[in-house]
């Protein structure tokens, strides 16, 4: 099932395998902690949300690769309302 962003499990799967390539050189930006990514295509069990409102990882230093990288490239990335990275 897909929402209204066009955001599947297959779509996770593919940010999940591309994850070893590189970030696009155009990535500009950082994270401001919207938590947006942390639920595609759900809710990450390790999404924490502090007293101010915005999502913060739980486990960090320890994230994974497609957390770390997220988004990679233009074309994976379906938060631009409210991420703070950006491709020029």
């Amino acid at each position: 099932m897909a929402d209204k962003q066009g955001n599947t499990w297959a779509a996770k799967a593919r940010r999940t395998l591309t994850c070893l390539l590189p970030v696009a050189a155009n990535r500009r930006g950082q994270c401001i902690n919207c938590g947006a990514c942390c639920k595609l295509p759900n809710v990450c069990p390790f999404l924490m949300t502090g007293g101010d409102g915005k999502g913060y990882c739980g486990i960090y230093p320890l994230r994974p690769l497609n957390c770390r990288k997220y988004p990679r490239t233009e074309s994976e990335h379906i938060t631009k309302d409210t991420c703070g990275f950006r491709f020029e």
